[in-house]
């Protein structure tokens, strides 16, 4: 796929660099000449030879890509524009494309998906894209009528017809209602689908912006309600934001009053991941802290009381999950003794608020996982804590109420899946959960906690034949010993005969688990093919608590791609698959993963998907949020710590010569998390020296690569044409 446009680009930056780096080394030589009176042609061709040696040496160390970091230059953009055409037209051209995409829209568009409920007070709001509606509609119906299945959406506000009168392309990015009444919101709206928001206050009443209310401009900001009239705003005041792209000053900011007037309640250092104000508003008491991020994973917290600030005496890697009737609620991610107790790795233990902020330490366990299960996430009702456990990769959901110690019940949800914890009113006990595994599509329930009552809402209808598949749970063995559980869905009349296209997926990276889930897009893309579906639990994610997660940090990264080589050689020795037949698919902190496999392991793959990918790790800290992930992979400005990553980083590690798979690669001009960069330049690198790739770039869409349905069809199309024919065809 032959670029000349990149051609020349790189001809013209090596011509400037050669003249410019000659021109340094020939006046050095004459000064040298002179000062030594050499006159010995011998020394003299020496001299060049070593010179000629110290040119190349810089060059390896240059970046000739670096101008694509340039994200709205003419010049990256007018690349972009050329790469996407290639790629698109070959792509598209593709036997299924336009079915796929088609049946994708279909999927999407459908009126049969569920309705995603937000409990506040006696409404269910939710948040809706359709055909007639690609940017959206919030909008919001009775709950007992949404529970009857017959709701009465009333629209709040329509981003199709803002994105029309302001002529942007506003993606919503979620609301915050005024505890009791829910009449006002602080609404989060997007250019583009990125992180960076502005956010307006809308009266739900009126369904209209409040004139004059709270605003804050596009920025990574953050902001709760303190009461009607005041707000808690992290944001950038003027002073700049953190190195990671985070606010450092956290203000309360009363109504009626200028951004700039606010009262200042905490400042962090420039060097911080991020500083944050935090509310929680109950009847008797609305609980006002600061999260102070050092790192990604460690920090400080404070309480605001009685206007005087007060640091918590915790450890720095502690997280604050939930605030449960003035009990104070907290995750362990290492192992804690105090007041004469200790307390395990991945323990969920509390306090009361009162003894937290006096300096008690008379922690409370309320769980304790073993090696096999972990906290996946923790949820709170009037009169209880849910919390959702996996065990062995397999979720089972439990409530915990207080009485001077904790009780525990088991709830009757569904078995051998997935549950993902809903919305929850914190002001009855009404909640609700979803149920999914590979096969049943997912199933939204209503449960009522003080009841210990569960009632299935809605379910997905499948769009597949479900009943063809079976799924499988199986282990490998990675390089260092480690027993990797990863799950294998395929036909139940599947040869094992080496020769299935087989799609393998993965993160391992920040306590992220990766579970069981059903996918229309998928299924109907991938299965209904012929395809093989993989999803494999490597260490760096969370399936088994911290420690799981911890065993691939910084100097250990490479024992996660370990246990990616390792599960894909398993596919081969069970005969799932073999290298022709097996593609890989990551995004982000996954698309970073597919990069080092397939550059290191070429052998193993013939199809990669690296989406929204984190790739050069030499710069990856000066990109955008590049420098709050520093916790996870090291600081390459430090040599000590590019010396691990240096070894696996994909781009400083392609080369010249290899049999590497032709790579999709897909971004985001709008991606404001990911730098683009990093897939800009890993094609361009990659192209330079010989390799056929492909390349898509979504002119909008944030870290999630689409905006609309349309956007996610296309994608979706795109991923799925590059896979059939690679593995397929």
């Amino acid at each position: 796929m032959p670029n000349i446009y990149l051609e020349n680009e790189i001809s013209k930056q090596l011509l400037i660099f050669i003249c410019y780096k000659w021109i340094i080394l020939l006046t050095i030589q004459i000064l040298i000449l002179k000062f030594l009176n050499i006159n010995n042609m011998k020394k003299i061709f020496l001299l060049m030879f070593i010179m000629t040696i110290t040119v190349a040496s810089s060059f390896a160390q240059e970046d000739p890509f670096i101008w694509l970091e340039e994200i709205d230059s003419e010049k990256s953009l007018e690349w972009v524009e050329k790469q996407n055409d290639v790629s698109l037209k070959i792509l598209k051209r593709q036997p299924n494309y336009q079915a796929i995409y088609d049946k994708n829209l279909e999927i999407l568009n459908s009126d049969e998906r569920i309705a995603d409920p937000a409990i506040y007070g006696s409404y269910i709001y939710n948040f809706w894209q359709d055909k007639e509606n690609p940017r959206g509609v919030w909008r919001r119906a009775e709950l007992k009528k949404y529970l009857k299945g017959n709701p009465d959406w009333e629209t709040l506000l329509d981003i199709d017809k803002l994105s029309k009168e302001d002529d942007i392309k506003w993606v919503y990015k979620g609301a915050t209602g005024l505890f009791p009444d829910y009449k006002k919101f602080l609404v989060n709206l997007s250019k583009g689908g990125g992180d960076a928001v502005i956010v307006k206050e809308f009266d739900a009443e009126s369904k209209t912006f409040v004139d004059d209310g709270f605003y804050l401009p596009e920025e990574k900001s953050g902001i709760s309600w303190i009461d009607e009239n005041t707000v808690m705003v992290s944001t950038d005041f003027g002073d700049g934001m953190t190195t990671s792209g985070y606010p450092k000053q956290v203000k309360v900011w009363k109504r009626g009053t200028d951004l700039k007037d606010a009262k200042l309640v905490f400042e962090g250092k420039e060097e911080d991941m991020g500083i944050w104000g935090i509310t929680h508003p109950t009847h008797t008491k609305n609980y006002q802290m600061i999260m102070q991020k050092t790192s990604f994973y460690s920090g400080a917290y404070y309480v605001i009381e009685k206007d005087e600030l007060i640091e918590l005496d915790l450890p720095e890697d502690i997280q604050l999950s939930a605030i449960f009737k003035d009990l104070i609620i907290f995750e362990l991610k290492s192992d804690w003794n105090t007041g004469g107790k200790e307390y395990k790795q991945g323990a969920v233990v509390s306090i009361v608020y009162d003894d937290l902020i006096s300096g008690k330490n008379n922690f409370e366990l309320i769980v304790q996982p073993d090696e096999r299960s972990s906290i996946t996430s923790l949820s709170t009702t009037k009169d209880a804590l849910l919390v959702n456990m996996l065990n062995n990769v397999k979720s089972e959901l439990f409530k915990y109420t207080w009485k001077k110690g904790w009780k525990k019940e088991k709830i009757d949800a569904p078995q051998f899946g997935n549950i993902t914890l809903g919305s929850a009113d914190e002001d009855s006990d009404n909640y609700f959960f979803y149920f999914t595994n590979f096969l049943e599509p997912s199933t939204l329930y209503f449960g009522d906690a003080k009841k210990g009552t569960v009632e299935k809402v809605k379910s997905l209808p499948s769009f597949f034949p479900t009943d063809k598949y079976e799924v499988q749970q199986f282990e490998a063995v990675s390089k260092d010993g480690t027993k990797i559980p990863y799950f294998v869905v395929n036909n139940k009349n599947i040869k094992y005969d080496g020769n299935n296209p087989t799609l393998l997926y993965a993160y391992g990276g920040f306590e992220v688990p990766q579970l069981p889930r059903y996918s229309a897009l998928t299924g109907t893309s991938w299965l209904e093919k012929g395809g093989v579906y993989v999803l494999a639990n490597i260490r760096g994610g969370g399936e088994f608590g911290p420690k799981w997660h911890q065993a691939g940090l910084k100097e250990n990264r490479q024992l996660v791609y370990d246990d990616f080589h390792a599960v894909a050689e398993s596919l081969m020795e069970k005969k799932i698959t073999s290298s022709k037949k097996l593609g890989i698919y990551g995004g982000s902190n996954g698309g970073l993963l597919v990069g080092v496999a397939y550059t290191q392991r070429p052998d193993l793959y013939n199809a990669v998907v690296c989406a929204v990918p984190l790739f050069d790790m030499k710069r990856y800290n000066k990109l955008l949020a590049g420098a709050s992930w520093m916790a996870e992979y090291g600081n390459p400005d430090i040599p000590e710590e590019w010396e691990y990553i240096s070894q696996y980083s994909p781009y400083q590690n392609i080369k010249p010569g290899k049999n590497y798979p032709e790579v999709f690669f897909t971004t985001s001009t709008r991606d404001d998390r990911v730098h683009p960069g990093h897939a800009r330049k890993a094609v361009a690198k990659m192209e330079s020296l010989g390799y056929k790739v492909y390349y898509f770039e979504n002119t909008e869409g944030g870290h999630a690569g689409a905006s609309t349905n349309e956007q996610r069809a296309r994608m979706n199309a795109l991923i799925f044409s590059y896979l059939q024919m690679k593995l397929m065809n």
